[in-house]
């Protein structure tokens, strides 16, 4: 199982830089099962959810699985107000 650590701070500002890095790790990782770990996260905007999709695209577009682990309740409801929520299958 592939572990991708989520960093303390999500913001729009570190977005892009951590998706490519663990879209990355997706990538190379022989892993069939890849794992967000949220359980850092303390500062985040909904880009934190745009790069847990974008993790999740590229995991099931690599034929793996994709699940999340300790997302923090206030991103739980941000998903939930979005629609996304389901995709964020808890690990």
């Amino acid at each position: 199982m592939a572990t991708l650590v989520l960093p303390a701070t999500l913001t729009h500002e570190q977005a892009a830089g951590c998706s490519r890095m663990l879209a990355q790790a997706v990538r190379t990782s022989p892993d069939r099962r890849a794992v967000a770990d949220a359980s850092a996260l303390d500062r985040f905007d909904s880009s934190a959810l745009a790069v847990l999709l974008e993790l999740r695209r590229e995991a099931l577009a690599m034929g793996k699985t994709f699940a999340v682990h300790d997302l923090p309740q206030r991103l739980r409801t941000l998903a939930g107000l979005y629609g996304v929520e389901g995709l964020l299958t808890p690990a």
